[in-house]
């Protein structure tokens, strides 16, 4: 019978993402066949019963969805302070849904929603470089040479951000300017540290692009199914990178 790694099988199960099935691990939440198991390296296979906090796995058939996350959600299966979270839309389904990647509170656009742990992996850990694009409305003007330096990488606290792509939509009107701005990374509220980085103000922030997803057809707050091809194709291009 064919073994797999433990932090896979908890993934393929739709429980969370591999990352999240390690750190599970680690932290000696996981029994396989009423064993703690906190080692890694740990394979199984099948007939194995493996049970997080107690709770039986079990493999789930894999669910792929785009949302059109509105402001004012979280990007997380539950909240602390009982805010709305991206999770809520989808109360009704049976799969046990969690956000890939995320985004901010206050910025609206495509979020993935899935219950595949290795597809999160391909989508999120940084070697893949998944291209994110937003459109993004300023309280002021980015001027050409800032626009310069956004394409070439700019230093926040964390670091150089990567090369970035920089497209002006609208200029001066009522010095409030428009631009897309296209990434490859996720550090923490980058695209507004970014702009924050030249003393603009992000007033309203939209992820208009997952690689070549965009939000055609759908309103904030609705989602639909990914097919089968565009799963596929998302992972080759992220295997691609």
């Amino acid at each position: 019978m064919e073994e797999i790694r433990l932090q896979k099988a908890i993934a393929d199960s739709g429980v969370t993402s591999r990352r999240k099935a390690e750190q599970l691990i680690t932290e000696g939440r996981v029994a396989v066949n009423g064993e703690i198991v906190s080692e890694l390296g740990s394979k199984v296979t099948m007939s194995d019963k493996i049970e997080v906090d107690g709770v039986p796995v079990t493999k789930e058939e894999k669910v792929h969805i785009l949302y059109y996350k509105p402001a004012g959600e979280i990007s997380a299966v539950e909240d602390d302070r009982s805010r709305g979270t991206v999770t809520d839309a989808f109360k009704q389904m049976d799969a046990r849904l969690y956000p890939v990647g995320r985004l901010d509170y206050d910025t609206s656009g495509i979020l993935l929603m899935t219950n595949d742990g290795e597809f999160t992996q391909y989508m999120t850990h940084p070697k893949f470089e998944m291209s994110k694009t937003y459109r993004v409305k300023i309280d002021g003007i980015l001027k050409r040479d800032q626009q310069k330096e956004m394409r070439k990488g700019i230093t926040l606290e964390d670091g150089k951000t990567a090369p970035a792509g920089v497209k002006v939509i609208r200029d001066k009107k009522d010095r409030q300017m428009i631009l897309e701005l296209t990434i490859h990374e996720g550090k923490n509220r980058q695209v507004r540290r970014m702009f924050e980085h030249f003393g603009l103000e992000v007033i309203k922030l939209t992820r208009i692009r997952y690689d070549f997803l965009t939000l055609d057809g759908l309103a904030e707050g609705e989602y639909r199914f990914l097919k089968p091809h565009e799963v596929k194709k998302l992972i080759a291009n992220a295997k691609d990178e």
